[in-house]
C-alpha cells in the first residue's frame, strides 16, 4: 500500500507530473503561496485534479492557517479538496502502484486532519463520515477496507447516535450493523441498536430484526436479551412489539397476551388496540374482541379498515350465534365498502345460519328452504361487485343451490310458486325469521 517512496522518486514534467511527492512544504517553481493557491483552486474547481493536486500539495505537507494575502483560506476545506482530488485521479490512473499511493496520499491527509485540529476546531463527526465513505468508495485499493469504514462509521455514531441514524434513511447505520455482524461483533451491534432505536424508522427497525436473527443462535437466546431489553425500559414499545412477534410465534400465548395488554396501556393506538383484538378472537372470547374491535374502529384511519373490522365484528357475533348483530355489522362493511364482495358473502352466510337455528332439532321444511334462494341472491350480488370472490361464491353455491325448493315443493306450494315471483323471507315463513323481513325471489 506504502508507495509514497516509489513516488518520490519519480521526477515527471508530463501531465503525470502531478503525482509526484516531494518532500517540500513549498509551492512548486518558488510560487508564492497565493498564486499556487490561485492554480489550485483553479484547477479544482474545473476538475483538472492532476494540476491542483501539483499546486496543492504544499498544504497538506505544511499545514498553513493562513495565507498571506488570501484573508479567507480555509485549510480544513481545502484539505478535504485535496483529498477529493486524489481520489478522482485515481479513477484515471492505470497504474496500479500510483493509484495505491494517491489513495495512500489521501488516508494520510485524513490522518494529519485528526492529528492537527482539536475536536472544538472541526466536526470529527462529519471527517470520520468522510473517511468512512472513502474507505467504503475506495475499497479495492484499500486493505481491510470494510473494517476500517466500519470504525469510522461507528466513531461518527458514537458523536451523533440520533443524527447518523437518521441519515441516508438508516444507510450508515446499517452498513455499521452489516460490518459488525461479519465480524461477530455481537455486543458492540446490539449497543448500536439500542442506541440508535429510539430514532429509527419502522423500515430500519424492520432490518434491526434481520440483524438480532443473525446475532442471535435460537429464538429463546433472542427472546432473553429481549427481555433484559425491557427491565432496563419497560415502556419501550418496539422493544415490547419485538416480544409479542417471538411470543407468537413460539406459541408463548399467555406471555404474548401480557405483552399485548402492555402495549394497549402504555399506547391505546389502532395498532394496539387491534393486536388485543386479535388475541381475543385468538382464544375465542368474543366479548372481548367485539369490546375491542369497535374501539380500533373509532379509530381506524379509512374506509377500508373499517370495512374489515365491520366484517371481524360481524364474525365475532356469528360466532356467538347473535345473528341480527352479526347483519348489523356485515350491512355496516358495505356502507363504508360497497365494491367489496366479503360483506355480501357474510350476509349469505348469516342467512344460511339462521335455517339452521330454526329448524334446530326438526326436519326443514318448504319454507326453510325459500331462504336459501336469499343466500343466493346474496352470493350473486358478491360476484357482481367483485369478482374477485368467484371461486368463494362458486364453492358455496355448491353447498346452498342443492337446498332450495325442489318443482314438486314449488307446485305444491298454496298457491303454487312461479319463476320469477317476489317472495317474502319473514315471520310469514316461520316466526323465527321474522327479524330477517327482506324479499327474494322464485329461481
Amino acid at each position: 500500500m506504502k508507495k509514497l517512496v516509489l513516488l518520490s522518486a519519480l521526477v515527471l514534467f508530463s501531465s503525470s507530473w502531478s503525482l509526484a511527492q516531494t518532500s517540500s512544504a513549498q509551492p512548486p517553481n518558488g510560487m508564492s503561496e497565493v498564486a499556487a493557491y490561485s492554480i489550485f483552486l483553479g484547477n479544482y474547481k474545473n476538475e483538472s485534479y492532476e494540476g491542483a493536486i501539483r499546486f496543492g500539495r504544499w498544504m497538506w505537507k505544511g499545514m498553513p492557517e493562513t495565507i498571506e494575502g488570501y484573508s479567507g483560506f480555509d485549510l480544513e476545506r481545502n484539505l478535504d479538496r485535496l483529498i477529493t482530488a486524489y481520489g478522482k485521479v485515481t479513477e484515471t490512473t492505470a497504474d496500479p502502484s500510483l493509484r495505491e499511493a494517491y489513495i495512500d496520499t489521501a488516508l494520510i491527509i485524513y490522518d494529519k486532519v485528526f492529528d492537527h485540529f482539536s475536536k472544538d476546531e472541526i466536526s470529527y463527526y462529519d471527517w470520520y463520515l468522510s473517511r468512512g465513505r472513502f474507505y467504503q468508495t475506495y475499497s479495492s485499493m484499500v486493505e481491510n477496507a470494510e473494517a476500517k469504514s466500519t470504525e469510522d462509521y461507528l466513531k461518527a455514531f458514537e458523536l451523533s447516535p440520533e443524527k447518523l441514524t437518521k441519515l441516508g434513511n438508516g444507510y450508515y447505520v446499517q452498513s455499521i450493523l452489516q460490518g459488525l455482524v461479519s465480524q461477530n461483533e455481537k455486543e458492540k451491534a446490539l449497543g448500536v441498536i439500542k442506541k440508535s432505536e429510539p430514532y429509527a424508522s419502522s423500515q430500519l427497525q424492520g432490518f434491526y430484526d434481520d440483524i438480532r436473527q443473525k446475532l442471535f443462535d435460537s429464538p429463546e437466546e433472542q427472546i432473553a436479551f429481549l427481555e433484559s431489553e425491557l427491565k432496563d425500559n419497560p415502556k419501550n414499545e418496539e422493544v415490547l412489539r419485538q416480544l409479542l412477534t417471538l411470543y407468537q410465534n413460539q406459541e408463548m400465548y399467555d406471555k404474548a397476551a401480557d405483552i399485548s395488554q402492555k402495549l394497549y396501556d402504555i399506547n391505546p393506538s389502532y395498532e394496539n388496540t387491534m393486536a388485543l383484538a386479535e388475541m381475543a378472537i385468538s382464544n375465542a372470547d368474543y366479548d372481548m374482541a367485539i369490546r375491542y374491535l369497535k374501539e380500533a374502529m373509532d379509530k381506524a384511519e379509512n374506509a377500508e379498515q373499517k370495512a374489515q373490522i365491520a366484517i371481524q365484528i360481524s364474525d365475532a357475533y356469528l360466532n356467538q350465534e347473535q345473528l341480527q348483530d352479526a347483519r348489523e355489522y356485515a350491512r355496516m362493511a358495505i356502507d363504508f365498502d360497497s365494491d367489496w364482495g366479503v360483506p355480501y358473502i357474510q350476509i349469505a352466510d348469516i342467512y344460511a345460519r339462521a335455517v339452521n337455528q330454526c329448524t334446530n332439532n326438526r326436519k326443514m321444511t318448504p319454507e326453510d328452504k325459500v331462504v336459501y334462494w336469499l343466500v343466493l341472491d346474496y352470493l350473486d350480488q358478491a360476484e357482481q361487485v367483485d369478482p374477485d370472490v368467484a371461486n368463494e361464491v362458486q364453492r358455496k353455491y355448491q353447498a346452498y343451490e342443492p337446498v332450495t325448493l325442489t318443482t314438486t315443493e314449488k307446485f305444491f306450494w298454496n298457491p303454487p310458486l312461479e319463476t320469477g315471483q317476489d317472495i317474502a323471507v319473514d315471520a310469514s315463513l316461520n316466526e323465527c325469521y321474522g327479524w330477517i323481513n327482506e324479499t327474494t325471489t322464485v329461481r
